[in-house]
């Protein structure tokens, strides 16, 4: 499986990929922006994207929007630092599948993940 990785902090990007590619992610690409993330989104064919919401260029909630419109079969899990209840519930307009709270832990984020297919 193909996953995409898009916050502007390098850090967390290096510690999703650590905890993701231990399990299901074979191919794995990262974005520091969104309107670098719907560049790699339209060319990679991500199966997953981690998608932070306050980012330069274009903001995650928008990017979502565009990589939706390109690739519906796509399962969006939003990471952010804004744990409002109307950003994640426009999150989820926009099509993103799932919602996780920075800072967040190895197996919240397994589970998280785990979560997107559950609903297949």
């Amino acid at each position: 499986m193909k996953l995409l990785i898009v916050d502007d902090s390098m850090i967390i990007r290096r510690s999703i990929e650590r905890i993701l590619t231990r399990t299901r992610f074979q191919e794995v690409r990262v974005a520091a922006d969104g309107k670098r993330a719907v560049e790699e989104a339209r060319a990679f064919r991500p199966d997953v994207v981690t998608m932070d919401i306050t980012m330069p260029q274009l903001d995650g909630l928008s990017a979502v929007e565009r990589i939706m419109l390109d690739h519906p079969e796509t399962k969006i899990l939003v990471i952010s630092a804004l744990g409002d209840r109307h950003t994640a519930v426009e999150a989820v307009k926009r099509g993103a599948e799932g919602f996780l709270l920075k800072p967040f832990t190895a197996e919240e984020l397994l589970t998280a993940i785990e979560e997107l297919f559950e609903s297949e």
